[in-house]
């Protein structure tokens, strides 16, 4: 995992083997939801710390994430879509205030939604960490969009200042308010984007809702990390495997071996 500087709000280095045990914690948030008993895998030296479940569009309670530790870090992942009515809130693309954070501007009402229904959990957890202990927040595609919501909250309503956050496939989350304010007070967002998804692409940088025709403004925030894979179709084109196949070529030997340990927690390799 990437060093990291006490008590500072100043960005971070990125690491590619960072990068690639998160997205390796991310593909557990995805088994966490089709398991039926909830249980997936703990990578070794973490131990879990607790789950949350969030609501989403039909207001159906679904599992979306967890929290581990271990003695150097924790880590908080957010699962992204896994079923129809979560792409439904994807798309629900009109803007509402984000409330958790003063001044916070206006935020997708979709993700903002399925977010502050996981809020008051999420937050329980956070207070099981030290303060000074690192929190990595991750999360591939939508729940990308809910670990940058949640970096926002954390960062400015917990005791832990200075959330790293590492997200895969995301797409916009808010207006240029929100994101000049989330830019100031988290001090490390790296958002891994391959130039062939569509997902952080969405929404679009000036949307019309169809429904009020009101006009809303999106942009993303900081931290791009440019990635280039194009594999045949706009599902592989986003799926968290082919994000994490793309990082294992640059770092093979520690991805092989953090892949070791349990076995099979990690994303699928096809090289």
């Amino acid at each position: 995992m990437a060093t990291f500087k006490k008590n500072s709000r100043e960005s971070q280095q990125l690491d590619t083997r960072t990068a690639l045990f998160l997205a390796a914690v991310c593909s557990q948030t995805y088994l966490q939801f089709t398991n039926p008993s909830g249980l997936f895998l703990v990578p070794r030296n973490y131990t879990l710390v607790g789950t949350f479940n969030a609501q989403a569009y039909d207001q159906t309670e679904e599992a979306f994430g967890f929290l581990l530790t271990s003695e150097q870090s924790a880590v908080l992942a957010f699962r992204g879509s896994g079923s129809a009515v979560d792409w439904v809130s994807d798309f629900i693309a009109q803007q509402t205030p984000y409330r958790p954070v003063k001044n916070g501007g206006y935020t997708h009402k979709g993700f903002t939604d399925i977010y502050m229904s996981a809020r008051d959990q999420v937050l329980a957890l956070m207070e099981q960490l030290p303060p000074d202990k690192p929190l990595f927040i991750t999360g591939h595609s939508l729940g990308g969009a809910l670990a940058t919501l949640a970096a926002a909250d954390i960062a400015a309503n917990t005791d832990i200042k200075s959330p790293i956050v590492y997200t895969f496939g995301a797409p916009r989350v808010g207006d240029p308010k929100f994101v000049r304010n989330y830019n100031n007070i988290v001090g490390t967002h790296w958002r891994f984007q391959n130039e062939y998804d569509i997902v952080p692409h969405l929404p679009t940088l000036v949307y019309q809702s169809p429904q009020t025709k009101k006009t809303y403004y999106y942009l993303h925030v900081k931290g791009e990390v440019k990635r280039s894979f194009k594999l045949g179709s706009v599902a592989a084109n986003h799926v968290l495997p082919s994000y994490f196949n793309d990082l294992y070529v640059e770092e093979p030997i520690f991805a092989l071996a953090i892949c070791s340990e349990p076995p099979g927690w990690c994303p699928l390799l096809t090289q």
